[in-house]
């Protein structure tokens, strides 16, 4: 007894009967295939951020993934991280059977896929498909979900199209906006500032919060890591892409870089024509909130310490020892405020020099308590952008 339908089971897709005899055997395979061949076809788009998909699926490794992907895509991998550096290797030793050991997982893990997550789809489910250049891993898959009913796209040459479509947007969105900029020494409450801004319903372009550092040597999140460079440059073109281009965009001053990450230069280049506003907030205010905000180098000093011996090439070993003593004695103020005026605020004011080509508007906040932050905002907002460069400076 032959089961014909085991390949297609395999793939989730059909179950077929045991059958006695040749000749019926043909004559379900001919109506099987006449029934598929009625069936959709993929459908194979240049578009990445296409509107009629309704779901992004990568199929690449989940280390493929986890490097970069188009943001909201979610990861039905055809090939583990081990299986896909297991077909590669027996490819490069004989192609022939690479490519017959790949058939064999990759029929397995769509099987998988058809069962885990296309099982409860409605008819109407229309996905995107990508893998690494829109060959094999995509248009397997993609196959088989046309052949059940769905509507289903693949991307053309894979993610090196939508790579391709991030640089385009790299270069041509950020020229789209007006950008306002808010700068100001350390612990002047620029990120606060932004996330109450988001919350008023501005658009915000929060780069350190992409990026996961705060922009300086003990920016670092000492819970985490950096995203890959190529991510970092997806976040940014999905945040802007989800702009009005006719609303304003606020974002924090930046240097070229944000820890190990570099700003995209167009973005960069555009920030730095843009209006900003210095905030200047008593340095009383800036220690407190510094030490508010970063309670892990605090209490783990020791990591604190590593961070700060890396000073040495910018100050004396004297100087950055007397920095470790304070931290070590916990004389938190004092260590705060050694470091403000003795490395941020000299750094910030040659960093402001250098990559800022108009006049700041000056912004006086006697704190960053809620009593203040809230009227400021709500009048910088209401400023036009001819009404703001008319005020020397402003006050809240």
């Amino acid at each position: 007894m032959l089961n014909l339908g085991h390949g297609f089971q395999m793939l989730g897709v059909v179950k077929m009967p045991s059958l006695p005899c040749s000749r019926l055997q043909c004559r379900v395979f001919s109506q099987f295939f006449r029934h598929f061949s009625k069936s959709r076809l993929p459908v194979v788009i240049a578009d990445p951020f296409n509107p009629n998909v309704n779901e992004v699926i990568d199929v690449r490794s989940p280390d493929e993934y986890k490097e970069d992907h188009i943001p909201g895509a979610i990861n039905l991998p055809v090939l583990s991280n081990i299986e896909r550096h297991e077909v590669g290797k027996l490819y490069s030793e004989d192609s022939f059977k690479g490519r017959i050991y790949g058939a064999q997982l990759v029929t397995k893990n769509i099987s998988q896929i058809i069962h885990d997550h296309v099982t409860e789809k409605p008819k109407e489910y229309s996905p995107l498909i990508y893998c690494w250049r829109g060959g094999q891993r995509s248009q397997s898959v993609a196959i088989v979900m046309a052949q059940i009913g769905f509507n289903v796209f693949v991307l053309e040459k894979g993610y090196k199209t939508y790579k391709a479509k991030v640089k385009e947007c790299l270069e041509k969105l950020p020229t789209q906006f007006t950008f306002k900029v808010l700068s100001g020494p350390t612990g002047s409450g620029k990120t606060h500032l932004l996330s109450q801004l988001s919350a008023l319903g501005e658009q915000v372009l929060d780069l350190e919060g992409l990026a996961n550092h705060k922009g300086s040597v003990l920016g670092w999140d000492i819970n985490g890591s950096q995203p890959s460079q190529k991510w970092f440059d997806s976040l940014i073109v999905d945040r802007l892409r989800r702009f009005n281009p006719d609303k304003v965009v606020w974002m924090e001053s930046e240097s070229v870089k944000i820890g190990k990450l570099h700003v995209p230069s167009v973005l960069h280049k555009e920030m730095g024509k843009s209006q900003y506003f210095k905030i200047t907030l008593p340095l009383e205010e800036r220690i407190q909130h510094i030490i508010q905000i970063y309670p892990d180098y605090i209490e783990n000093f020791q990591f604190t310490k590593e961070q700060l011996l890396k000073l040495q090439k910018h100050h004396s070993g004297s100087r950055v020892m007397d920095w470790i003593t304070l931290g070590e004695r916990q004389q938190w103020p004092e260590f705060v405020e050694a470091l403000l005026t003795e490395h941020y605020d000299p750094l910030y004011s040659r960093s402001q020099r250098k990559h800022f080509k108009s006049h700041a508007t000056e912004v006086y906040l006697d704190s960053l308590g809620p009593e203040h932050v809230q009227p400021f905002l709500q009048r910088l907002i209401s400023c036009s952008l001819s009404e703001v460069k008319d005020v020397g400076s402003m006050s809240a």
